[in-house]
C-alpha cells in the first residue's frame, strides 16, 4: 500500500518518490490539465462551491438543464438527469429500473448497478447473453430488466451488444457506461454509440462523469418518459446536486475535451505499437493494457515499482477479487513515459 499527499497526474510523488502513475482513470487528464482547472476555479468564483437546494426547490440552476442537455445529445438519447455520483446515478438508475421487470443481471456486473446484494451469475459471459435471450423471448413484453457494465476495466473488456437484435420481446436495458463515456466512440459518445437501435428495446445508460472528465458527477440518460419519472424519486428530489462549478467547467471545456480525445489516441496507438512483443491483453479503444503475472517471476507491481513505476494492481470491486496488473494510460502521458515502461516490460518477460 502506497501512500501520497498529492494527487497523481501523469506522476505520483510516493515515500518521497517520482513515479510515473499508470494507474487510476481520469483518461483525458483534465484533473491536471491548467486550462480545465482555470475553468474551475472560474466556476467556483462565479457559483461558489454548492448550490444550497435541492433540484426540486422553488429555486432552479439553470446550469443544471443546459448540461442535462449536451449529455443527452452526446448519449444520443432524449433526455437526461445529473447526479452528485456515478455511483449515486447507478442506484438511482436501477432503483427505478426494478419497478420495470426482473433483474437479469450480466456477470461482473458493477456494485454501482445493484440493487441491494444481487446473486450474479458466475461464469462465462457468452453463455449468460444465450440464457437472456430465451428467457426474454419465451415470456411476454416488459417482463425483465437486462443489466449489464458496457466496459470491464478490470479485465480490458469491451462488450458488444449486437445480441439485443435477437430479442423478441419488449424490454428495457440498463448499462453502465462509466469507463467507456468520454473515451470510447466518434466523440467521446462511448460503447453506447454501438448499441442496437430497435423498437423492441429501450435504454437506461447511466454513467459515472469522473472517469473521464475528472467531474464527481454522473448521469442517467434515456427516454423522456424514463427520464421524467426518475426526477420525481427521492434519488434525485433530496440529494444535492453536482457542484455547479464543476457543470460550468465541463459546458466551457467542448474543445479541451475533444483535444484530449485526440490525444488519448494518439498515445494509446503509440502504447500499443511499444507493447508488441510484450504480454498483454488490450481491447480496441479502450487504454488499459493487462499484463500476467507468472508463477516463476517476481512479483510485476513490485518490480515496476522498484524502478519508479506505478501500475494498477488491487482487488475490486470486492475485497476478495483477484488483483489485475494493469497499465493504464492517459492523455498526460508523454513519449519517454512509454517508452519507460516498455523497456522495464522488456527486461522482465525476458
Amino acid at each position: 500500500m502506497l501512500q501520497t499527499d498529492l494527487t497523481p497526474g501523469r506522476t505520483v510523488t510516493t515515500d518521497g518518490r517520482t513515479c510515473l502513475f499508470f494507474s487510476g482513470f481520469s483518461y483525458l487528464g483534465l484533473h491536471q490539465h491548467p486550462a480545465f482547472k482555470a475553468s474551475l476555479q472560474e466556476g467556483i468564483e462565479k457559483y461558489g462551491s454548492l448550490f444550497p437546494a435541492s433540484r426540486v426547490s422553488n429555486i432552479r440552476l439553470g446550469l443544471y438543464e443546459e448540461m442535462e442537455h449536451a449529455l443527452a445529445a452526446t448519449l444520443d438519447q432524449q433526455s437526461a438527469v445529473l447526479f452528485s455520483s456515478g455511483y449515486l446515478s447507478g442506484q438511482a438508475a436501477i432503483h427505478y429500473a426494478v419497478n420495470c421487470g426482473e433483474l437479469l443481471y450480466a456477470p461482473g456486473t458493477h456494485p454501482a448497478i445493484w440493487h441491494h446484494l444481487p446473486a450474479l451469475p458466475v461464469g462465462d459471459y457468452q453463455q449468460w447473453i444465450s440464457a437472456t435471450i430465451d428467457k426474454v423471448n419465451d415470456h411476454p413484453d416488459n417482463t425483465y430488466v437486462i443489466v449489464s457494465d458496457t466496459v470491464n476495466p478490470i479485465t480490458g473488456t469491451i462488450h458488444s451488444f449486437d445480441w439485443l437484435q435477437q430479442l423478441k420481446r419488449k424490454v428495457l436495458v440498463v448499462l453502465d457506461d462509466s469507463h467507456g463515456f468520454g473515451i470510447l466512440g466518434p466523440n467521446g459518445k462511448g460503447s453506447t454509440h454501438a448499441t442496437p437501435g430497435t423498437d423492441l428495446v429501450r435504454y437506461l445508460i447511466t454513467t459515472s462523469l469522473a472517469k473521464a472528465y475528472s467531474i464527481e458527477g454522473g448521469v442517467v440518460a434515456g427516454s423522456a418518459a424514463d427520464i421524467a419519472a426518475m426526477k420525481r424519486t427521492p434519488y434525485f428530489t433530496g440529494s444535492t446536486p453536482l457542484m455547479p462549478a464543476s457543470a460550468y467547467a465541463w459546458l466551457q471545456s467542448g474543445k479541451l475535451i475533444q483535444k484530449q480525445q485526440q490525444q488519448l489516441k494518439q498515445n494509446l496507438q503509440q502504447m500499443q505499437h511499444l507493447m508488441e512483443g510484450i504480454p498483454h491483453t488490450q481491447n480496441g479503444e479502450l487504454p488499459v493494457f493487462v499484463y500476467p503475472q507468472y508463477d516463476n517471476k517476481p512479483s510485476l507491481v513490485n518490480y515496476l515499482a522498484d524502478r519508479d513505476v506505478i501500475i494498477s494492481s488491487f482487488p475490486y470491486p470486492l475485497p476478495h477479487d483477484a488483483p489485475a496488473h494493469r497499465a493504464v494510460v492517459s492523455a498526460l502521458h508523454v513519449t519517454k513515459d512509454m517508452q519507460t515502461l516498455q523497456q522495464f516490460l522488456k527486461e522482465y518477460y525476458h
